[in-house]
């Protein structure tokens, strides 16, 4: 029986539509903010939760963008939801306090430069996620992909 870790994140917008990406202390490269469910915890919980932990706001997280089936062979097989969370005001994003021993910061980017900040599979699930917020959609990916037919 296959036991994947699960996470949530959200993806934010500004008032441009730029993506808002975390930088955390212990990764080499910007992510969404988000991280793992805990035991009796639903993945929209856990998104909640730790949004509020890394950014100190409890935004309304929208609707489900994306599923994506990452299987790692170093940290094991994950199921990785992604959230709207819709366009944070310039008075959400004043009271941002970031969490101090995980993040060194925040910004927002346009899409097209997330390649330059992030990593290929996750730059997919993002440009998915913001593809089906735009779609009213929900997909559903495996390493950042549409899985081909019949696979």
């Amino acid at each position: 029986m296959a036991h994947p870790r699960m996470a949530a994140g959200a993806l934010f917008f500004d008032e441009a539509d730029r993506v808002l990406l975390v930088e955390p202390s212990y990764k080499d490269y910007r992510d969404i903010p988000g991280g793992y469910v805990e035991r009796g915890e639903s993945p929209l919980q856990a998104c909640t939760r730790e949004i509020h932990e890394e950014l100190g706001i409890t935004p309304h997280i929208g609707r489900l963008l994306v599923v994506d089936w990452a299987p790692n062979p170093g940290e094991g097989d994950k199921v990785l939801y992604l959230f709207d969370g819709g366009r944070l005001s310039t008075n959400q994003r004043n009271q941002v306090a970031l969490q101090a021993d995980e993040l060194r910061g925040y910004d927002f980017h346009h899409a097209e430069r997330l390649p330059e900040l992030t990593i290929p599979r996750l730059v997919r699930r993002i440009t998915a996620g913001i593809q089906a917020r735009a779609d009213g959609l929900t997909v559903y990916l495996e390493q950042g992909e549409p899985p081909q037919a019949g696979s």
